[in-house]
């Protein structure tokens, strides 16, 4: 049968032009195609093998080979696999006859990146034709295990194509005639060794069948030089696969610093096998330390995805939640198609079904780490507390288990603390987990709100990250005891020991009444009230929000954001036993002129502010009354 023209349709051809001028940058991902493509074949022969002994197929050796040609400029993917017939090669591989093409260009027409573009080669079946992004020509060569004739394909992308009978070895081979090379451009020599070498262990290692390098090589023709022994670029080692008593330590270190680039060994390995309706198996690791961006929009998080050992995405974020963001590894799934976009992985019922377990398994092993040895979570915990705990906001089906496995300094000492813990240690009658919030221990640590906690010895627990500030009002509550933050609201000591009596309470503010009234007068464009303090034992005033008011980090934190944020009046708390506030009392019910006194309680106010970490509204006028007082003083 002599060769035949056929004409690409008008879409197909649209198609082909945006290969051609390469519609991304990583170009690499063609051989991924043509390396899974084979793999495939190889699995179907394999199959079919299986099922029909008489089969006439030569299944003793199943291999994909890469033969190059550097003077020639060719690249030839090989394999001894199923192959197609003459009719397949026309209906799959000659026309692009499918409904999806159309939907295709469309698509790829809104791709804004390089990646969305990636995806959607997977998601519409059309990876063969990114063979086009680097070869003038490609030819196609296959003969279906089973028939005696073969079929020889050929296409330039230029809107035609040629089919006919040819001899052909059992499989398919795809022989890319590669563009020009780019002398200034050595990363996309597909001639080169080092770069087969480089994008076969990247996208197709664990492949199960043996992708071998063949054809000229260094040295070959030289007097007295044979031809090169084919050399396996793959290990074919699918470590997930295998139990875990079947693999070691240091091949589990070794996979986990190929897939992260990371030169130091994972704090944690976590192997899953999920057996029934939806087969998958998983080999996440936990990072011994967190990656400097942890915390930017541009960290590429997410662990890579496998469709039956064939490579089809890194950092697949739809496998696991945000804040596991630093998880890495690899997930094989058995049950899912090759040509799958992360678009439809968001949609996915599966996907999903896949997240929640991996979610829980990855909680269980950090459970099991705190228990078991704790040296291993106090790191986990100073690496990934932060990152962790953005889950308690986020995932209310896990909060539970994301609250069993957080720790939190505390003062009753320099080792961090779990809420279970706390809630042990509470005394009698304690009905709130009490917790600040700030940018440091020291800065905290030292708070005036700390006072008559510290003087009564009840444990409050320090919160430094900036994630602090909104889990807390999330959660709201602990194993029935509110969480209750020191420097909002009101407090009420009195069941923890406060000494005075209620009629001592009654006479102090009956006391005071008249110099709260007109405090606030003073003070009336920056509190909305100003009352008697049971938290302050040392420093004479504090500020503290009202209970369902920002803190000002929070304040801040939404600022930094570009968010527009109203200005919240706060309580400025007066100590009725400091030595100046008494003073500010007394005169202020001794003179009939209170205009003298304005001045002290606008000092008294802003030391307030300064003592949380806050800063005054005039820094100018503040340091020259502080210095006339000081001069005053001499």
């Amino acid at each position: 049968m002599s060769a035949e023209t056929f004409e690409f349709q008008v879409e197909a051809r649209q198609l082909l032009q945006l290969m051609i001028h390469s519609i991304y940058s990583n170009k690499d991902v063609f051989l991924r195609e043509l390396v899974s493509n084979a793999s495939d074949a190889l699995d179907k022969l394999r199959l079919a093998a299986l099922r029909d002994d008489s089969l006439d197929a030569d299944v003793s050796d199943l291999h994909i080979e890469l033969e190059t040609d550097p003077d020639a400029r060719t690249l030839t993917v090989r394999d001894n696999g199923i192959g197609m017939s003459y009719d397949e090669v026309g209906k799959l591989i000659g026309t692009i006859a499918n409904s999806g093409t159309a939907e295709f260009l469309r698509e790829l027409r809104k791709a804004k990146d390089d990646a969305g573009a990636e995806g959607l080669i997977g998601q519409f079946g059309v990876g063969f034709y990114s063979g086009f992004m680097v070869a003038d020509e490609v030819t196609l060569l296959t003969r279906r295990a089973g028939e005696p004739k073969g079929t020889r394909w050929t296409s330039r992308g230029e809107g035609t194509y040629t089919l006919e009978e040819a001899d052909a070895p059992q499989g398919t081979s795809v022989t890319l005639h590669l563009k020009p090379a780019d002398p200034e451009n050595q990363l996309y020599d597909y001639t080169s060794e080092w770069k087969l070498k480089e994008v076969v262990k990247r996208y197709s290692d664990f492949i199960t069948w043996p992708v071998r390098l063949v054809g000229k090589r260094d040295g070959e023709g030289e007097e007295g030089a044979g031809p090169a022994e084919p050399e396996t670029l793959n290990s074919m080692k699918a470590l997930w696969a295998r139990s875990r008593d079947e693999v070691s330590e240091d091949e589990y270190h070794e996979l986990y610093k190929h897939i992260s680039h990371d030169w130091r060994d994972p704090l944690e390995t976590v192997p899953l096998q999920a057996e029934g309706t939806f087969e998958y198996q998983a080999l996440l690791f936990i990072p011994s330390h967190a990656p400097q961006d942890l915390f930017t929009q541009d960290f590429k998080r997410g662990v890579q995805l496998y469709v039956k050992r064939v490579f089809i995405m890194d950092d697949c974020e739809a496998l696991l939640p945000p804040y596991l963001r630093f998880v890495k590894g690899v997930v094989d799934a058995q049950d899912l198609s090759l040509n799958v976009s992360r678009e439809i992985l968001q949609q996915d019922r599966h996907i999903r079904m896949m997240q929640r377990r991996l979610t829980k398994k990855v909680l269980s092993s950090v459970k099991s780490m705190m228990a078991g040895d704790t040296e291993r979570y106090t790191t986990f915990w100073r690496e990934f507390g932060a990152v962790l705990k953005e889950g308690l906001l986020t995932d209310t089906d896990n909060r539970d288990a994301l609250l069993a496995v957080s720790s939190f300094a505390t003062t009753r000492g320099e080792e961090p603390t779990t809420l279970a813990q706390y809630v042990e240690r509470m005394a009698e009658g304690q009905e709130a987990v009490y917790y600040i919030t700030g940018e440091s221990r020291q800065s905290i640590d030292n708070s005036p709100h700390m006072e008559a906690f510290r003087e009564r010895n009840i444990e409050v627990l320090l919160l430094t990250d900036p994630v602090d500030e909104v889990w807390v009002d999330a959660v709201g509550e602990f194993q029935g005891k509110r969480l209750q933050s020191i420097a909002k609201g009101e407090i009420d000591l009195a069941a923890q020991g406060d000494e005075k009596s209620e009629t001592e309470r009654e006479q102090q503010a009956e006391e005071f009444a008249g110099l709260l009234g007109w405090v606030k007068e003073q003070l009336d464009e920056d509190v909305k009230e100003v009352r008697l303090s049971t938290r302050l034992t040392v420093s004479p005033a504090c500020v503290v929000a009202d209970a369902h008011d920002m803190t000002p980090a929070l304040e801040n934190m939404y600022r930094a954001m570009g968010q527009e944020v109203p200005r919240t009046k706060r309580i400025l708390e007066l100590n009725p036993g400091h030595g100046l506030v008494k003073g500010l009392n007394q005169a202020y019910r001794e003179r009939a002129d209170h205009s003298g006194l304005t001045e002290t309680a606008e000092l008294l106010y802003t030391l307030a502010v300064l003592a949380e970490g806050g800063r005054p509204t005039d820094p100018a006028h503040f340091v020259k009354v502080v210095a006339d007082r000081l001069e005053r003083t001499l």
